[in-house]
C-alpha cells in the first residue's frame, strides 16, 4: 500500500495563522515585529527568496525591509552594519541573505547578529539552547522537519531516528531536536558513505530525515517498511525539482513521506516568520 503523502502546506498555514494572531496581539501592546533582510550584491536566487519573504511577512502583518548593500562592501563594513541593526530597537529580526561575495566570511558575520534577533537560529547562543533542549530561535528548516514528524502523532521515545546530512543549520540541529524528544538518533555523513554503511543505517530508521542535496541519494529499497520519511533535499534534474530520496520507490515502502516540492521546504518560511514574533517577544522581555 503506497505511503501517506505528508504535505507541508496545511501545517505551515496553521503556523502562519497563529503567527498572524500573535502579531496583532503584539501591535496592541505597541510592539511592531520588524524583519530586516540584508543582501550584499545582486543574486537572482536570493531575489526569489526575498520576494517570497516580503510577501509572506506582509500577509501576516510583519513589517519587512530588504537592505541591499553593494558587492564591494567589506567584511568590516558589513559587521558594522549588522551591529547598527542590533542596536536599533525597532528591528525585531535580522536575516543575512546567502550567498555572500567570496571575500566575506559568512559565519563570522552571522555570529555578530544579536542572538535575540537571530531568526535563523545560527548563532552559537541559539545553537547552544537547542543542544541543551531549550530551543527558542532554532534553525528554521530543522524545526520544520521536526514539526512535520511530530504532526504525524508519533511518540519518538526510543524510535530509531536517522538523519542523513550533518550540516550546521539542518542536519545537526534536526538530530538534536529529535534527541531531545528521546529518539535514538544516528547521523550519517560523508564518512558513513565512504564506509558503505548508509544503507544499513537507513534500513533501521523508523524516522528518516534527509538533507544532503544529492538527487536520488537514498534508494527506495533501503527504506524500512512503514517508516516516516522527511525529504529536505531540493535539486533540479532535467527541469524538474526532486528530493534526495528516490521517491517513486520509497513511496511503496514508507508509511508516510513528504513530497518534493510541497513538503518540508514549505515549512521554512512559516517557521522563519514565527521566529520574528518570538524574537520580538524576547526583546520586549529584556526591556
Amino acid at each position: 500500500m503506497p505511503a501517506q503523502i505528508l504535505k507541508g502546506k496545511p501545517l505551515a498555514d496553521k503556523i502562519k495563522e497563529q503567527t498572524k494572531k500573535e502579531v496583532e496581539e503584539l501591535k496592541q501592546k505597541g510592539i511592531e515585529p520588524f524583519l530586516v533582510a540584508v543582501q550584499v550584491g545582486e543574486n537572482a536566487a536570493s531575489k526569489f527568496y526575498t520576494d517570497n519573504q516580503r510577501k509572506n511577512a506582509e500577509q501576516l502583518g510583519i513589517k519587512y525591509e530588504l537592505r541591499e548593500l553593494p558587492a564591494e562592501t567589506t567584511q568590516e563594513e558589513l559587521i558594522k552594519y549588522i551591529e547598527d541593526l542590533n542596536n536599533d530597537d525597532k528591528v525585531s529580526g535580522i536575516i543575512l541573505q546567502m550567498p555572500l561575495p567570496p571575500h566575506i566570511e559568512a559565519r563570522e558575520v552571522q555570529w555578530k547578529i544579536a542572538f535575540e534577533k537571530d531568526i535563523e537560529g545560527v548563532t552559537p547562543h541559539n545553537m547552544g539552547l537547542v543542544s541543551f533542549g531549550k530551543p527558542r530561535l532554532a534553525p528554521c528548516t530543522a524545526v520544520g522537519a521536526y514539526e512535520l514528524v511530530k504532526s504525524t502523532g508519533i511518540d519518538l521515545t526510543g524510535k530509531e531516528v536517522v538523519v542523513v546530512g550533518h550540516s550546521d543549520i539542518v542536519g545537526k540541529p534536526a538530530a538534536l531536536l529529535h534527541l531531545n524528544d528521546l529518539g535514538t538518533v544516528t547521523v550519517c555523513h560523508i564518512g558513513t558513505a565512504k564506509a558503505g554503511k548508509t544503507p544499513e543505517h537507513v534500513a533501521r530508521a523508523d524516522v528518516l530525515i534527509v538533507a544532503v542535496g544529492v538527487p536520488g541519494l537514498i534508494k527506495g529499497e533501503w527504506i524500512k517498511p512503514g517508516a516516516i520519511v522527511i525529504d529536505i533535499g531540493i535539486n533540479e534534474v532535467d527541469g524538474k525539482i526532486v528530493g534526495d530520496v528516490e521517491f517513486d520507490k520509497a513511496v511503496e515502502r514508507a508509511g508516510i513521506i513528504t513530497p518534493v516540492p510541497g513538503g518540508a521546504g514549505t515549512m521554512t518560511t512559516a517557521i522563519l516568520l514565527r521566529n520574528v514574533v518570538e524574537a520580538a517577544k524576547w526583546q520586549a522581555e529584556k526591556r
